[in-house]
């Protein structure tokens, strides 16, 4: 049974932070799917109104623009929502909130230290602000594998200590962190998704959205960092946008919870595994110049295995496989390269 099968009859108001991004514009279009009403909030450092074109045209959806992290920002956002919610009894209410926005790309962060701080960590300040202020029960959050830092063997949900070593991983840990001091304060529920890599249409970095920009550019031979010998698990978007909101729809207790998300029947894909892949999908005769190192920038957890036995336990199982996630995502993303080349 898919979640995408459960209905309501009476559907309140959602919101989704960084509802322009990747991840929260497919959400946003799932959600309207299932009847409901959403709330859309971005501050368009990474997101595009094209990725809402068809949320856009659903009269059950509305765009604020806003910068969570923004203390300012955020109080004229509230103003603006204080218009029409409340948190009290009997009013048009909020019933949850979907926190996706954050800085996704981990070399940024690096090279800039108030990146991850902004895009991350104020900016689930500011969701955080907005749950309390309208009683919102419900918030959900999209944190990632990269918390858990270099682990031997598979990660569960115990797994530690949590030693992240980029301030992605960092700021996303500091992030959950506050999330649980807000639940046992004042969220009713909250849940925490540990993905792993997400790949499919509207992704705007990551390995395969740069090599295809990279065989724009040069039909001959592409650049790529690492040995190749890395190997991660790898879930396609539709996919996690189906697992969260299946825990979001299953998951009734303890109050604050977290689930790693991924696939169930393999331990990754290997870098030079995902290039035969892409190049195949591509048609491409061109030739993979590996860099040496096993990694492929600072920050970066070249080897990582999820359990997702939890996840599993409650009735959820991922339908493909990392290649099967790549290969779609490759198809996905593959008109995309010549616009890429000109980016």
């Amino acid at each position: 049974m898919s979640s995408r099968e459960l209905r309501s009859n009476n559907m309140p108001t959602q919101i989704i932070t960084g509802a322009a991004g990747f991840i929260g514009s497919h959400l946003a279009d799932t959600l309207l799917e299932r009847g409901d009403r959403v709330i859309g909030i971005d501050n368009f450092s990474r997101g595009t109104r094209a990725n809402l074109a068809l949320a856009l045209k659903n009269a059950r959806f509305e765009l604020l623009t806003a910068d969570l992290a923004d203390a300012n920002d955020c109080e004229r956002l509230i103003g603006q929502l204080g218009a029409r919610f409340s948190a009290k009894p009997g009013s048009e209410h909020i019933s949850q909130l979907w926190h996706l926005a954050a800085n996704s790309d981990i070399p940024a962060g690096v090279a800039d230290l108030n990146v991850d701080l902004r895009d991350t960590f104020l900016s689930t300040v500011g969701s955080l602000r907005i749950a309390r202020q309208f009683g919102i029960p419900d918030f959900f959050f999209t944190s990632t594998s990269a918390v858990y830092g270099e682990h031997e063997g598979q990660l569960t949900e115990r797994s530690g200590p949590l030693l992240p070593i980029s301030n992605y991983g960092a700021m996303k840990l500091a992030s959950e962190a506050a999330i649980s001091a807000a639940t046992s304060a004042y969220l009713h529920r909250s849940r925490i998704f540990r993905l792993p890599n997400v790949v499919g249409a509207r992704s705007t970095h990551g390995l395969i959205f740069d090599m295809y920009r990279k065989l724009a550019a040069s039909s001959s031979a592409v650049e790529v960092l690492g040995d190749g010998t890395q190997c991660k698990q790898y879930l396609h978007v539709s996919e996690l946008i189906d697992a969260a909101l299946w825990i979001a729809d299953h998951s009734t207790a303890p109050a604050i919870d977290c689930f790693n998300l991924g696939p169930s029947a393999d331990t990754g894909i290997t870098v030079r595994r995902i290039m035969e892949i892409l190049l195949e999908t591509a048609e491409s005769q061109a030739v993979p110049h590996y860099s040496e190192g096993d990694r492929g920038w600072v920050g970066d957890v070249p080897h990582f295995a999820y359990s997702v036995e939890k996840l599993n336990a409650l009735g959820w199982r991922a339908k493909g496989s990392s290649e099967d996630a790549i290969r779609r995502a490759c198809v996905e993303l593959r008109p995309r390269s010549a616009e890429a080349a000109s980016l």
